[in-house]
């Protein structure tokens, strides 16, 4: 049975996530190029003199949504093809024609004309190619080939498997993130840098431009910071430079009043928009010197919820921003104050919904490496283990490639940069279950090195090497606790309980409980196939509600005022075999009653005493 969602019926071909992508750095110039693309699937690297068919980019060609339906193996090549005429006007003397595609998976090469303009390795960051010097009047070819290892290589993968299955999902590849182009000046903003420094009262603003053009000088930036539509800071500011910007009683931004500060940046001919909110993250003491999770220096409890991002009909590509915005919506108005993105970057658009509407977000990096080991990523889900990940100890979590290595921490660089600006982001996630994990201490220290304004939870899960700023376990099978001694897992599969100390002096990080829950039910009609996976079968809906009832009351409840600091829920909807979402997989049932939801939820960030 094809399932599909409420969107994806409705998509129209001729218009597909037409939505201006980049929210943070916005330009008047924008020609999308989603749509229809001539594709060809080769065994070689040699272009097709004839290609097989059309795909409805940006959607991938394993998925339903893309009209292909195949499965790209390593070795061979996805090839995409259209036309492309610029509109009257678009290319303005003196400016350059930039292409972007929000993510390719997984090996790209992007050819204007027959001449070679860009490319990368990295399934899930942008893709820039500067179109300008291969353009020609009139009628212009856009060729791109892709290929993709999947899970066969070290690259970033994600939760993608040739072989899907239990916790395993649907390999995709290729196009999956908005195709677009812009004209800017030869001298124009390539980024901004957005800090907010609350308890200063100021925005750091950093404009990231070239500085010259031919022999002659851009002057300084001109930067405007306006509330509801009135100027309230400005500044001049040298490109490369930092400047701070007063902002006399700031109004800070939360997930109650997610309040956004409008930003304009005029530079020589370029100006851009984007917004930024005031808050500060970090952890911290609550009154009874419990390690707290802080949000604009009190403590705030994250009642969140596990985000896989992953669609029956467009695979890792929402039907339509509305569809994004509806997961987001309705996990708010279900009472979580957060999205764990599990594996996976988002199109910006996905960020500037959770930074509009109020909705804190964990980033998890996305994991690679070789083939994991079930004793490193499967063991500790039933009995206790935490094993080192360095030295000799890399190859059994897949590690042993130094090259796989160096690519997953410049990838964690790129992320950070690219996701900097999101007012929502609370927590970077490096590791999660041992999953590619390696030098885990020193990769959260390079995280926070990069970007002090955030938390680092190092190593979801387990294999806990003690850095970053959480303590973060997943419970799934068994009890969980929170007391005042030291943590630890009682022997036995399925039985016992986890206890976690959340006592003062023992360790200044904050204890979350960074998955649990999993709880599932099959709803006829609503799923992907007969395989069902998850942590607890129930066999009604209202089992399923008693159930998640109970477990917060007698368990998760408890903990909090022990010192238990945040929760993600497994998770947001069912993904293929995983039937343990709130939703199911095509979003359209909702398995537990509204108020059931709200009313745990409510308890968690509430407290009673």
């Amino acid at each position: 049975m094809t399932l599909t969602t409420e969107w994806g019926e409705a998509l129209d071909p001729d218009r597909v996530l037409p939505e201006y992508p980049r929210p943070q750095l916005v330009r008047d110039s924008y020609l999308n190029l989603n749509g229809r693309w001539a594709y060809a699937i080769t065994d070689d690297a040699r272009e097709p003199a004839r290609y097989d068919g059309e795909i409805l980019v940006p959607f991938s060609p394993e998925a339903p949504l893309s009209g292909v339906g195949r499965q790209l193996l390593p070795g061979q090549t996805l090839w995409y093809r259209r036309t492309v005429r610029l509109p009257d006007g678009f290319h303005r003397p003196g400016h350059r024609v930039l292409l972007h595609f929000g993510a390719v998976d997984q090996t790209c090469s992007v050819l204007l004309n027959g001449v070679p303009v860009g490319g990368r390795t990295g399934g899930y960051l942008p893709v820039r190619a500067d179109l300008t010097d291969a353009l020609r009047d009139g009628e212009n070819v856009l060729v791109v080939a892709v290929r993709d290892d999947s899970d066969t290589s070290w690259h970033a993968r994600g939760k993608q498997k040739l072989h899907r299955g239990g916790i395993w999902y649907t390999a995709q590849s290729g196009i999956w993130q908005t195709v677009w182009a812009e004209c800017v000046p030869t001298a124009h903003v390539e980024r901004l840098t957005l800090t907010p420094h609350l308890a200063r009262g100021c925005v750091e603003v950093t404009v990231h431009a070239d500085t010259t053009v031919g022999d002659a000088t851009v002057g300084d930036a001109e930067i405007r910071i306006l509330a509801a539509g009135v100027v309230v800071a400005e500044a001049g500011a040298v490109a490369g430079t930092a400047v701070r910007l007063p902002l006399p009683e700031a109004r800070p931004w939360t997930p109650e009043d997610p309040f956004l500060y409008d930003v304009t940046v005029d530079y020589g001919d370029d100006r851009v928009r984007g917004y930024v909110g005031m808050r500060s993250f970090g952890v911290g003491p609550d009154a009874n010197g419990v390690p707290r999770l802080l949000l604009n220096g009190e403590p705030y409890f994250h009642a969140g919820v596990l985000d896989q991002g992953y669609w029956p009909d467009g695979l890792y590509t929402a039907p339509s921003d509305a569809a994004m915005v509806a997961d987001i919506a309705a996990m708010k108005r279900l009472g979580f104050t957060m999205l764990r993105k599990h594996i996976k970057i988002e199109p910006l658009r996905w960020y500037h919904h959770c930074d509009r509407l109020g909705m804190l977000v964990w980033q998890d990096m996305v994991n690679g490496g070789d083939a994991y080991r079930p004793l490193v990523v499967t063991a500790p889900v039933l009995t206790p283990l935490r094993l080192p990940d360095r030295g000799r100890w890399r190859r059994w979590f897949g590690r042993a490639e130094a090259a796989g290595r160096d690519e997953f921490r410049a990838e964690v660089r790129e992320t950070v940069e690219h996701l900097r600006n999101v007012v929502s982001i609370a927590v970077w996630v490096p590791f999660n279950e041992g999953w590619g994990q390696f030098d885990a201490a020193e990769v959260a220290r390079e995280v926070a090195a990069l970007d002090p304004t955030r938390t680092v939870d190092h190593a979801s899960g387990w294999h806990d090497q003690g850095g970053g700023d959480l303590r973060s376990l997943h419970v799934y099978f068994r009890r969980f606790r929170a007391t005042g001694r030291r943590p630890r897992r009682d022997a036995g599969p399925g039985g016992g309980a986890v206890r976690a100390d959340a006592a003062p002096g023992r360790d200044r990080r904050a204890l979350v409980l960074s998955e649990y829950g999993g709880y599932t039910l099959s709803v006829d009609g609503h799923t992907f196939g007969p395989a069902e996976f998850g942590y607890k079968r129930c066999r009604t809906a209202a089992e399923l509600a008693e159930a998640f009832t109970r477990l917060h009351d007698e368990q998760i409840g408890p903990a909090i005022p022990a010192g238990l600091a945040a929760t993600v829920y497994t998770q947001l909807s069912d993904v293929e075999d995983e039937l343990n979402g709130l939703f199911s997989y095509d979003r359209r049932v909702l398995k537990l009653p509204e108020e059931v939801i709200r009313r745990v939820n409510d308890r968690l960030r509430h407290p009673p005493g």
